[in-house]
């Protein structure tokens, strides 16, 4: 896997640093996860590397269209290495859980505008909201 970090960071035309692979590896293991939870995986093995430096490879790595940087409603922002299709995404209202879902109708974007106002549309973003199975089960017993 490490192998294939490197090659899309060069894809990108950034260099391959540490702290970008770590970053890179911890999203790969672990998608919709937070910047605290990024910061705590990637220190978990590299544990100098400052905070500061784990926002800038998020924010680099973003605009390098490496990862995808994805904030529901009242949800912190969360980063996923899922970035080359229009999915979409399902939240959960009680624990904040977050899983992809792939297109609701067709290709990107996905979906048709009622009015598209002139724009050439080429992504949608929904996000569904519910609750999941596990907090499903929690609460079957407190009714």
């Amino acid at each position: 896997m490490m192998g294939d970090l490197e090659t899309q960071l060069r894809a990108a035309s950034l260099r391959v640093t540490r702290p970008r692979m770590a970053v890179l590896a911890a999203l790969h293991e672990h998608p919709h996860v937070d910047t605290d939870t990024v910061i705590a995986l990637v220190r978990a093995d590299h544990p100098t590397v400052s905070h500061q430096a784990v926002y800038d490879v998020l924010r680099a790595l973003t605009d390098a269209g490496l990862i995808r940087r994805i904030q529901p409603a009242g949800a912190t922002a969360r980063y996923e290495t899922r970035v080359a299709d229009n999915h979409h995404h399902i939240v959960c209202r009680s624990c904040g859980a977050i899983a992809d879902v792939e297109c609701v109708t067709g290709h990107a974007p996905c979906l048709t505008a009622s009015d598209d106002h002139g724009f050439v549309v080429d992504e949608a973003e929904v996000v569904f909201w519910g609750i999941c199975p596990a907090c499903s089960k929690g609460s079957e017993g407190s009714e």
